[in-house]
């Protein structure tokens, strides 16, 4: 799968972060499994850890998004994945319209590990809990750094403001595998 250099949104640049990259690492029938990688991560904030349960509000500090759009229509999901390892998943109707919590049959499990400058995050969210394939997806980062300065990160932005939700954030595809 394809390994994605994540851009910052120029209305928020970070303070130390030199890069963010993020990639889906496998999918079968169990677990769909991502990796982000983040370099200059010396000054990044990571909340405490809370253990593995469903959160709101994730996004309030550093976190990394999962959104995925079935082909053929308007509604998505979003999985927010915490090194703290709490995880939330939500679905829309369309754009910001008709959140409600998501299903899952267990626990997203997110496994942070930091080096002196570089943080890899990797987390496995329920095969079950995602939507049909084919899709558009996105990946994304919400990165705060000492200080709480917030920079947001994804493969493509909409040009004003960062917002994961806006359409040009499913930039990436995934095909439905192929019959046996």
């Amino acid at each position: 799968m394809e390994t994605y250099e994540l851009l910052f949104h120029r209305a928020n640049p970070p303070l130390a972060l030199s890069s963010v990259q993020a990639r889906i690492l496998s999918l079968d029938a169990h677990w769909l499994t991502l990796r982000w990688r983040v370099e200059g991560a010396g000054q990044m904030v990571l909340p405490p850890f809370a253990g593995k349960r469903r959160a709101d509000g994730l996004w309030q500090t550093t976190c990394f998004e999962l959104f995925v759009k079935p082909d053929g229509g308007d509604a998505y999901a979003e999985f927010n994945l915490s090194p703290s390892q709490a995880w939330a998943a939500y679905d829309f109707s369309a754009y910001r319209q008709g959140m409600a919590e998501r299903p899952t049959p267990r626990d997203a499990v997110c496994t942070p590990r930091r080096g002196q400058s570089v943080l890899i995050f990797d987390a496995a969210i329920p095969a079950a809990a995602l939507p049909p394939m084919p899709w558009a997806y996105g990946l994304s980062a919400v990165i705060e750094e000492e200080g709480g300065r917030k920079s947001y990160w994804a493969i493509a932005h909409r040009e004003d403001k960062p917002d994961f939700h806006c359409e040009a954030c499913f930039a990436a595809k995934l095909a439905a595998p192929a019959a046996p």
